[in-house]
């Protein structure tokens, strides 16, 4: 028996501007946009990687929260400390010179970590915080 990712969530605060972000900044393709107005769940993969998505979602929908717990939580989201993902590049100085040219949010230029991944991290339209490693078998 095998196990592998399929898919990963993260929350979207505003659904064009994850899309436009996934899609044309970091060059993801678009496998299903379901949904209408802030109610949309957006799946982006990355091209040649049809097995690995992430879903970009509404978040705290379909689920019992109050207006604070939810508030609270849009909070979190929005600085970044909540949901999170790693991807992986062979080329972390020209993947990050190509975002930064886009306007990224950038939050660490790439940096040789103490723990032997060379790193750099930056934010999505929401808040999410995304790490791009630099690796040698993509």
């Amino acid at each position: 028996m095998t196990i592998s990712i399929h898919s990963s969530f993260l929350p979207h605060l505003d659904p064009e501007a994850s899309l436009a972000f996934y899609r044309d900044v970091l060059g993801f393709e678009v496998r299903l946009d379901v949904g209408h107005g802030a109610m949309r769940w957006i799946t982006v993969g990355p091209v040649g990687q049809p097995d690995t998505a992430v879903v970009l979602h509404p978040p705290a929908v379909g689920h019992e929260f109050s207006d604070a717990e939810r508030d609270t939580l849009l909070e979190v989201i929005a600085k970044g400390s909540y949901f999170g993902i790693n991807l992986a590049t062979e080329d972390l100085d020209a993947e990050f010179a190509r975002l930064e040219a886009a306007g990224i949010d950038v939050v660490q230029e790439p940096i040789a970590q103490e723990y032997g991944v060379r790193d750099a991290a930056f934010r999505d339209p929401a808040g999410n915080l995304i790490r791009i490693q630099e690796v040698n078998h993509v």
